[in-house]
């Protein structure tokens, strides 16, 4: 917390943004000595893949080129010589930044500067061929797997060793802190550390804010893969033995024990979202079956299964419920 003591001796504590604490802890990871393109394609990847499969929702991808040393050159002169002309109009922060690091201009939160940059010449109008084809090259890698991602001209990084990818995956669990990780091509850092010119892509993700969303994402369970529906005395009894042998199975089942007409657990079973509902009433234990009815469409796929035999009742279950595990 930032704490201090205002004009009138009152002290004051300005309360932290979501996900933005004062000490910050971080993974990353580093590719060193890979220039091609690929290399920032599978960087981008694995921090997507990571954060999916932790179950991170409202993930997006946001990417842009920085070109070369060359082409942020040639375009810092131009953006210079715009933004000179438009210099009372900025807001102080970007004046400070005018002479000092042109391009963090860009990443200004001012909404009047923003406006502003709308008509200012952009890094991709100043890109040779080499870099354009670049990171045509990095779109078409996230294309070709699958990555979904919009372009930011405004991403830029505020050190002279970035180069070429810069990229952010942000998270709409999170609020206006929505970054949980950012990264790019750095082909510059290791000859300004005192090192051999050495291609490099990496990326950090900060601890703090994934701790957040994984805790939002634990506070909602997951859907079951099976609603268990039952009514009746001798049906509820069974009822409780099929969910224990289910369970004992490997599914996850959430057993109805309200007793409530039929109509009612099944709207229960919607809202519980899970896919199939798997109904037990005393008609089905006389004719010994259980019915498996879709929740999400398919009517045509409601079946009966056999009670008497375990086996190929468990079998037709995970065919119809997880269907993956039949192709291992």
């Amino acid at each position: 917390m930032y704490t201090f003591t205002d004009r009138g001796d009152r002290s004051c504590t300005l309360r932290p943004l979501a996900g933005r604490q004062r000490q910050f802890h971080q993974i990353g990871l580093e590719c060193l000595g890979f220039a091609d393109a690929r290399s920032d394609v599978e960087a981008i990847a694995i921090a997507w893949d990571l954060l999916a499969d932790l179950g991170v929702g409202g993930l997006a991808l946001e990417i842009n080129t920085l070109g070369s040393a060359e082409d942020r050159g040639r375009y810092r002169e131009q953006l210079v010589a715009f933004l000179q002309q438009h210099r009372d109009q900025l807001d102080p922060d970007s004046q400070d930044r005018l002479q000092r690091n042109p391009l963090r201009i860009l990443d200004s939160k001012n909404s009047t500067t923003q406006a502003l940059l709308a008509d200012a010449p952009t890094l991709a109008d100043a890109l040779a061929p080499e870099s354009r084809a670049r990171f045509e090259q990095v779109q078409a890698g996230l294309a070709a797997l699958a990555i979904p991602f919009t372009l930011n001209p405004r991403l830029v990084r505020g050190l002279d060793y970035y180069s070429h990818t810069a990229f952010e995956i942000t998270s709409s669990q999170l609020g206006a802190q929505a970054t949980v990780c950012g990264g790019g091509r750095y082909d510059g850092l290791v000859e300004q550390l005192g090192g051999s010119a050495t291609a490099a892509v990496g990326w950090a993700l900060g601890m703090e804010r994934l701790v957040l969303l994984l805790a939002q994402a634990a506070a909602v369970p997951p859907a079951p893969d099976l609603y268990l529906v039952n009514r009746g005395e001798a049906a509820s009894a069974q009822a409780l033995v099929l969910a224990r042998n289910l369970r004992r199975a490997g599914f996850a089942v959430e057993l109805d024990a309200s007793g409530s007409a039929f109509g009612k657990q099944f709207r229960r079973a919607d809202r519980s979202g899970a896919p199939w509902a798997v109904v037990l009433g005393d008609g089905e234990l006389e004719r010994g079956v259980l019915q498996l009815k879709p929740l999400r469409g398919q009517p045509e796929a409601e079946e009966a299964l056999p009670l008497a035999d375990q086996q190929a009742m468990l079998e037709r279950l995970t065919a119809l419920v997880r269907p993956e595990e039949g192709l291992r």
